[in-house]
């Protein structure tokens, strides 16, 4: 590791991270014109974000930063693949790890791994449908479209919400802060589908001001503790294959889990492979129907 690497993993354990995040969640709100088009149009340069598959384009347009983050794309703009058992991506990004959950434990990086108890809140009776099963972790870089999707048809049956650090998220803090999307704050769904359980785990890092669902919204608990939320009863939430589930505000990272012998990924797919959201990455190979 490089003197400013060390010096960058040193200085995500010194920074007040929720402060800084909280702060920098304050200017992304801000609806103060100058203010947020300047970092709307510093952004969109620094990045080299492709304005021309947004439905709007210039900053103007945009009530804040936040706004801009989590912009809507064109009609069409990410078609999603077809096929019967199909397994599409929930994000645009890439793929940072993926592979087999072993022995409870999910492959983080060379010499890095964390355990799926405790990624999913902490409770073994919910780990356990997916011990032995696959893992994708997807990265989703400053540049990318910021909503997350269904990768298949499934009914929503509870919802966590796990607090944590505000590690930055990328190869540097992968490779070293153990345990790094077990101990960032995190929200955690896990959906009912016909290919078995699957978890989302939508995983937070320095300056993501904010997590929001489709059916809570921002999600922002009154107290920093861990919250589960049983929607299995009365009126079930089933969000179908490609409908939006989620939005990061300022980040982050998308971690699936599927159980085991339930899904095989794509040939060819790997760490650092780039995805657009809708493309297939995963076929089933079992339905509910044929258990």
């Amino acid at each position: 590791m490089t003197f400013q690497q060390k010096a960058f993993i040193a200085l995500q354990y010194l920074l007040p991270q929720h402060l800084l995040s909280r702060l920098v969640g304050w200017l992304a709100a801000s609806e103060i014109r100058w203010l947020k088009n300047s970092f709307i149009n510093f952004f969109i340069d620094q990045y080299e974000v492709n304005m021309a598959e947004a439905q709007r384009k210039s900053a103007d347009e945009f009530r804040c930063f936040n706004d801009f983050f989590t912009r809507e794309l064109e009609d069409g703009a990410r078609p999603l693949a077809s096929g019967d058992g199909v397994v599409v991506s929930p994000a645009d990004g890439a793929v940072s790890q993926l592979g087999e959950i072993r022995n409870g434990r999910i492959f983080q990086a060379k010499g890095q791994d964390y355990s799926l108890t405790e990624l999913l809140g902490g409770d073994s009776k919910r780990a356990e449908a997916f011990m032995g099963g696959e893992f994708a972790t997807i990265y989703l870089s400053p540049k990318d479209y910021h909503r997350v999707h269904m990768p298949v048809t499934g009914t929503l049956r509870e919802m966590i919400y796990v607090p944590g650090d505000l590690f930055s998220v990328n190869k540097t803090t992968a490779e070293n802060v153990p345990r790094l999307f077990a101990r960032n704050e995190r929200l955690v769904a896990i959906f009912d589908t016909e290919h078995g359980p699957m978890a989302m785990v939508l995983v937070g890092a320095m300056i993501v001001a904010a997590i929001e669902t489709v059916w809570a919204g921002l999600i922002t608990p009154p107290k920093r503790e861990l919250k589960v939320t049983d929607f299995s009863n009365p009126q079930p939430i089933t969000l179908q294959q490609g409908e939006e589930m989620g939005r990061f505000l300022l980040g982050s990272t998308v971690v699936l889990c599927f159980g085991k012998d339930t899904i095989r990924w794509q040939e060819g797919l790997q760490a650092d492979s780039p995805l657009r959201m809708g493309e297939a990455v995963a076929m089933a190979t079992r339905t509910e129907a044929e258990d």
